[in-house]
């Protein structure tokens, strides 16, 4: 070593001659490498890619779309896996496949196994969905390669999203796949036509976003007991303009539109809902209610892609109260809601529908402008001839030995058709005790034990299954119950 050299720069020049030596290196190309070349024929550093993602509820569509694309006709495709080490949190892409890189120490991946992840939806069906895979595509003779990769919520909000990544010799191949695979989605929609809700559930470290698949009951006209012309005011708003859409439309009239059903707790709200969404034959409807008012947004995207469609928000007082009221500090869901209301153009057709028991605490804006509340429904208590035909409506299946049911339609006075309906469903329970015959055979003794049981704990008691005594007004104490709907299938979107 020349005496004039230090240690110091002797080092720093042997790092010099080793980095040299690694950059004039040849990188051997891998096995997965030269497959994805032979697949194109040609040289993929010079090829375009193109992406696109979506929201993660629309994973499974994706999924529907590629499988509907590949049974196309002069379509195929070989579906491959990697093989990597923590692959999902490296936020790969198709360009990180075909870069070869600078050095022998750059990343190399290698064929491996396809991550499925099952999506369960609506009559038990159950979709495998790719979450990490490669299409080597054939589409009448032309090749490209389709990157499908799952939401990542590891990779934060941004990457929370599914994606696909198309490289082809020219960039109008790849933005013909994408076109193709988008509109498939939209007309092979498995949500189009269905009822369900969006909410949260934690998996592992990260909070992933549940849709909820819900079978309703089927609710007969005859079974929504109010009073006259009120439910023929709710058919009109909701479902004539839905029938007449297109008319309206060409007049310049919004079918966009919002209705608010307000009343005291059992008084109908989550029926007539149900029996507004048994009546609107192939409209999507979408539940909001719960946790799931957080998801107001992605709710309103769905709306929009599905329309037609309604969206139910259960208990809208909970995020949209009077501004200025004491104690109430602003809601960033309100003005979510009030958006998304407002940014729905006025030739689609999304209905909203409120309820609550509150209305007196709501926040004036929801009416300020057409398209928000365009209708406002009062669902009151029934009176006598209401509560004669609940017990009638009630009572079905049953054999009612009943001989002064004029006492009982006194006694409940103030009472919702919730209450009624769950005090003949005990005094069938009494009836079924004391075993009188093959059928359940309803006595005055029966009605007079299940009112004494559901009056046992007092006012309170009587408020929550409620009954509403003359002169007394307002929501029961304490919190509100669930949502009255039926769930079938719960899985995560994403």
């Amino acid at each position: 070593m020349d005496q004039r050299t230090s240690p110091e720069e002797f080092g720093l020049l042997f790092k010099r001659f080793l980095d040299d030596i690694v950059n004039r290196a040849e990188v051997p190309e891998g096995p997965l490498l030269k497959r994805l070349r032979e697949h194109l024929g040609g040289e993929l550093t010079r090829m375009p890619v193109i992406s696109e993602e979506f929201e993660r509820f629309q994973q499974a569509n994706l999924q529907v779309a590629m499988d509907a694309y590949l049974e196309q006709p002069g379509h195929s495709a070989d579906l491959i896996g990697l093989a990597a080490e923590n692959k999902r949190n490296w936020g790969l892409g198709l360009s990180d496949f075909v870069n070869r890189g600078t050095s022998p120490y750059s990343l190399r991946l290698a064929e491996g196994p396809v991550d499925y992840v099952n999506f369960h939806l609506d009559n038990d069906r159950v979709l495998p969905v790719v979450q990490f895979g490669l299409y080597l595509v054939k589409a009448d003779g032309v090749p490209l390669i389709a990157f499908v990769t799952g939401p990542n919520e590891n990779m934060g909000p941004q990457r929370a999203r599914a994606r696909v990544e198309v490289m082809a010799a020219d960039r109008a191949t790849a933005q013909r796949f994408i076109a193709e695979i988008t509109n498939l989605m939209s007309e092979r929609n498995v949500y189009r036509g269905k009822v369900v809700s969006l909410g949260p559930q934690q998996f592992g470290f990260g909070a992933q976003t549940i849709i909820t698949f819900h079978r309703l009951p089927k609710v007969a006209r005859d079974d929504v007991i109010l009073p006259s012309g009120v439910l023929d005011r709710i058919d009109r708003h909701a479902i004539a303009f839905s029938e007449h859409a297109l008319q309206l439309t060409a007049s310049g009239r919004p079918v966009k539109r919002g209705l608010l059903l307000y009343g005291a707790p059992g008084t109908g709200k989550t029926l007539t809902v149900m029996y507004l969404a048994g009546r609107m034959h192939g409209r999507t409807v979408l539940l909001t209610t719960g946790r799931g008012l957080g998801f107001i947004s992605a709710v309103a995207q769905m709306a929009r892609i599905l329309a037609p469609s309604t969206v139910v928000v259960e208990d809208v007082d909970l995020i949209a109260q009077e501004r200025g009221m004491p104690g109430v500090q602003t809601q960033p869901l309100l003005f979510e809601l009030l958006n998304e209301m407002d940014g729905l153009r006025d030739d689609v057709d999304v209905l909203f529908i409120l309820t609550t028991n509150r209305p007196d605490i709501l926040e004036p804006a929801l009416a300020a402008r057409p398209g928000r509340v365009d209708l406002a429904v009062p669902l009151p208590l029934p009176d006598a001839d209401a509560r004669r035909r609940l017990f009638a409506l009630y009572a079905r299946g049953l054999d009612m030995m009943v001989t002064d049911l004029d006492k009982f339609i006194v006694r409940t006075e103030g009472a919702s058709p919730a209450y009624i309906k769950e005090l003949l469903r005990k005094a069938a329970v009494f009836a079924a005790i004391d075993g009188n015959g093959a059928g359940l055979r309803v006595t005055d003794r029966h009605l007079d034990q299940a009112m004494d049981e559901l009056t046992e704990g007092g006012r309170l008691a009587e408020r929550i299954t409620g009954f509403t005594r003359p002169g007394e007004e307002g929501p029961p104490p304490g919190p509100m119950g669930p949502s009255g709907f039926p769930t079938t299938v719960v899985r995560r979107a994403g």
